[in-house]
């Protein structure tokens, strides 16, 4: 870390280019590759290899601050214009991302990725398994190196996808379209399908949410903030007029009436009156996956068949974090290992040696073990890991 600007973190990279094992992907040849530069250059495309030896090569003459490969497959990647590489499939991509989801930011980075895991472990197990009998010999899991986490789908049948086709998944999976009344008519029906299966566990946490607002406890500004922007995300799509706190305020105190909270939790909304239709479209905006409040970004990348996606074991620009990959069982946060990001996924040197000011107002931290609550003109000494993290995301500065 001694030499200055992007330089510094150029020389970094390219050392853990050149000493590191890659995942490599299958059919390695069949794939464009894109990259961004350090420094602000645009982005290297069209890129093709036939060997893991000729990437490595070309990643320790200059090592880059993000590495892409497409999802699609090309009989020509090489060529320079998309309808002359021929197109051949594509995987399937599902992209969590967490400064999207409602009432989270990463300036409490640990919570955001404890949120966003839970919401890929959520994706996985409530809908793509269940609902589409996706098999796990197919699914690869990876953390995106920053605030999120990859679905890459790889089954040979599936390759051949349109974007229609795809859009049609995402468009179930974010619920476009579900009745949840008639889920609530199914609460005893085991047999029912993903949404009603969401919707009959999540009425329970709705109603506990409300009655905390209700009574005013200590986390109630919180947890209406939150309702109230998934709630907003969710009016906006469906082309409904908003609805304010107010409203939900009035919604809440119902339930502070023991015997019509539990009427409500056994199925009998009409005991809300005037105030169902507002706790249908709350249940659905809490119920909902990431892809559903994540607006056009992580929908664009299952729908789109020419996508690129960060490269497993590569290093994240914006954080210098591995993309890693892991098991599925790890996404399980209540299972015997779960991933741990801010201790698996920093590569550089751990030993504190460096110092940092902390230039944001405020930040949450964790690396490995030991957490900070930081703010403006704070000083840490940290190691090489933790300062290149902290530089990058542009939150300290060496001191």
């Amino acid at each position: 870390m001694a030499s200055t600007g992007w330089a510094r973190f150029a020389h970094r990279f390219g050392q853990y280019y050149r000493t590191s094992t890659f995942w490599r992907p299958p059919r390695m040849p069949k794939r464009e590759w894109m990259f961004i530069p350090f420094g602000g250059a645009p982005p290297l495309r069209h890129k093709s290899f036939r060997s893991e030896t000729e990437l490595r090569q070309f990643l320790s003459e200059r090592a880059m601050h993000s590495c892409f490969y497409s999802t699609a497959y090309w009989q020509k990647p090489y060529e320079l214009k998309m309808d002359d590489k021929g197109w051949q499939g594509a995987d399937l991509i599902f992209d969590l991302d967490g400064d999207h989801l409602p009432g989270v930011t990463d300036r409490d980075f640990p919570a955001m990725l404890d949120v966003i895991r839970d919401q890929a472990h959520a994706l996985w197990n409530d809908f793509l398994q269940p609902e589409f009998g996706f098999k796990e010999q197919f699914l690869q899991v990876t953390f995106s190196g920053h605030r999120g986490f990859h679905l890459h789908y790889r089954d040979p049948s599936l390759f051949h996808l349109d974007s229609e086709a795809r859009r049609e998944l995402v468009s179930h999976i974010r619920g476009e379209g579900v009745d949840v009344q008639g889920g609530l008519t199914r609460i005893n029906d085991h047999q029912s399908n993903g949404w009603a299966k969401r919707i009959r566990k999540q009425i329970p946490n709705l109603i506990d949410k409300l009655v905390q607002i209700a009574e005013r406890q200590e986390d109630s500004p919180r947890l209406m903030k939150d309702l109230h922007l998934a709630l907003k995300d969710h009016l906006q799509r469906e082309g409904k007029p908003g609805k304010g706190p107010a409203s939900i305020q009035k919604l809440a105190d119902m339930f502070l009436h023991d015997e019509r909270k539990q009427s409500i939790i056994n199925g009998q909304i009409s005991r809300l009156g005037a105030h169902q239709a507002l706790f249908l479209d709350l249940v659905k905006s809490d119920a909902s996956i990431v892809l559903g409040a994540a607006g056009e970004t992580d929908e664009v990348v299952t729908i789109d068949v020419r996508r690129q996606i960060r490269w497993p074991t590569s290093l994240h620009g914006k954080t210098g974090m591995r993309v890693t990959e892991f098991e599925l069982a790890r996404l399980d946060q209540d299972g015997g290992n779960p991933f741990d990001a801010l201790s698996e996924a920093f590569v550089f040197g751990n030993d504190k040696n460096i110092d940092v000011e902390i230039t944001v107002e405020d930040a949450t931290l964790r690396f490995g073990e030991e957490q900070f609550d930081v703010k403006q003109g704070d000083r840490l000494h940290v190691s090489e890991s933790s300062a290149t993290f902290l530089s990058l995301k542009g939150w300290a500065k060496l001191a």
